[in-house]
C-alpha cells in the first residue's frame, strides 16, 4: 500500500495515541496524522498495516495481531527463520554469557533473533546476533523513535544495519509498564520459538513463553543453578515441559524439517582473545567506589558483553570488585 494511501493507518495510529493519552502517554507525542507521518519519516519509520503484503505473516497469524507496526530499518523475508531469546533485566553473568553465545550461534546459522531491547539478557542477545554478523527485530515498549534503556543509544544503528527497530505503538510512546506485556506477545508472535535464558518467578520472559505456547510455538529454557532467584522462572519452564537448553543444536533440533533446511553453515571467525590484562585494566579504570550499572561498562570500555561479564566474575572472585543489587558495581579498596 503507497504511503499516501495510508491515510485510515495513521488515523489507527493516532485512536491508539487517544488511548494512550487517557491512560498518562507523553504531552511530547504528535498528535495529528501529519505530525505523526512528519515524524516517522524524519527518523526513517515505516508504517505497516496488518493487512499489508509486508506484515510478518507469522504476527499475522495470530488472533487479534497488533493493527499496525511502525518499523524502523528492515524486516525481510528470511527474518521469518526467527527465534526469540528472552529473559532477566538483572541478569547474572551465566544469563549474559548464555544469552550472548546462544543468539550468536544461532545467528551465524542464518536465524534472526528477536528480543525486546531491555537491559540484561535482551541486549545480550542482540549483541550476540550483530557480534555474528546476523540479523536480529528489536520490538520496543515505545514508540519507534523513543530509546528506551537510553544506553542502548549506540546499540540502535547497528540494529537498524542488521535488522529492524518494532513498535506497535505511536511515535513519540514513552515506554510504560503497560505497554511490555502487549511488547511481548508481539515478540513471541515474530518467532518459530522463545528461549529464556534467566527469569525470576514473576518475570516479563515468562509472559513471552506463555503467549508463545498459546500460539502453539516451541518454548525453551536455559537451566540454571537451583540456588539462584534468576534461574527459577526458566527451571520452573523446564519442570512444566519447556525444552531444556544447553546449546544451540537443542533449538535447532526441535525446528521442522522444512526450516532446518533453511539454516546455513557459519563462517569461520577468527578465535577471541583470551581475557587478560588489557581487558581487566580498561573495567578496573570504569570502576570506582561510585556504583556503575554493567551495561555502562560494557559501553564504555568496547569490551563484548559476555566477556565482561565473565571478566566481573573473575574480579569478584578475585576480591577486587564487589557486585551490589541491580548488577552495580564497586571497586574494593586494599586495607
Amino acid at each position: 500500500m503507497m504511503e499516501q494511501d495510508k491515510q485510515g493507518g495513521w488515523e489507527a495510529v493516532l485512536s491508539a495515541l487517544r488511548v494512550s493519552r487517557g491512560q498518562e502517554a507523553s504531552p511530547a507525542a504528535p498528535t495529528s496524522a501529519a505530525e505523526q507521518r512528519e515524524l516517522a519519516r524524519r527518523v526513517g519509520a515505516r508504517l505497516v498495516l496488518s493487512d499489508d503484503e509486508d506484515y510478518p505473516a507469522s504476527l499475522r497469524a495470530m488472533v487479534a495481531p497488533p493493527p499496525f507496526l511502525l518499523i524502523r530499518g528492515a524486516i525481510l523475508p528470511e527474518d521469518a527463520l526467527a527465534l526469540a531469546i528472552v529473559g532477566s533485566r538483572h541478569a547474572t553473568p551465566y544469563g549474559l554469557q548464555m544469552a550472548e553465545h546462544l543468539a550468536f550461534e544461532l545467528a551465524a546459522r542464518g536465524i534472526t533473533i528477536v528480543s525486546g531491547f531491555a537491559r540484561g539478557v535482551d541486549t545480550a542477545a542482540h549483541r550476540g546476533a550483530l557480534a555474528a554478523d546476523g540479523r536480529t527485530i528489536a520490538v520496543l515498549g515505545s514508540g519507534a523513535d523513543v530509546v528506551y534503556p537510553p544506553e542502548n543509544r549506540r546499540l540502535v544503528s547497528q540494529v537498524l544495519a542488521r535488522g529492524a527497530l518494532v513498535s506497535q505503538f505511536p511515535l513519540g510512546t514513552p515506554a510504560l509498564p503497560r505497554h511490555f506485556p502487549l511488547r511481548n506477545r508481539t515478540i513471541a508472535g515474530l518467532a518459530l520459538g522463545t528461549i529464556v535464558v534467566e527469569a525470576a518467578e514473576r518475570s516479563g520472559a515468562l509472559i513471552t513463553a506463555g503467549h508463545a505456547g498459546e500460539l502453539g510455538r516451541e518454548v525453551f529454557a536455559v537451566p540454571g543453578p537451583i540456588t539462584s532467584e534468576m534461574s527459577r522462572g526458566a527451571n520452573r519452564l523446564i519442570q512444566d515441559g519447556a525444552k531444556l537448553v544447553q546449546g544451540w543444536e537443542d533449538v535447532v533440533g526441535e525446528l521442522p524439517e522444512t526450516w532446518r533446511r533453511c539454516l546455513k553453515a557459519p563462517v569461520a571467525a577468527p578465535a577471541c582473545a583470551p581475557i587478560g590484562a588489557a581487558d581487566e585494566g580498561k573495567l578496573l579504570d570504569l570502576i570506582s567506589s561510585e556504583p556503575v550499572h554493567i551495561d555502562r561498562l560494557i559501553e564504555r570500555s568496547g569490551v563484548a558483553p559476555g566477556r565482561t561479564a565473565a571478566l566481573l566474575l573473575t574480579l569478584e572472585l578475585n576480591g577486587r570488585v564487589r557486585q551490589l543489587p541491580g548488577q552495580r558495581y564497586i571497586k574494593v579498596r586494599s586495607a
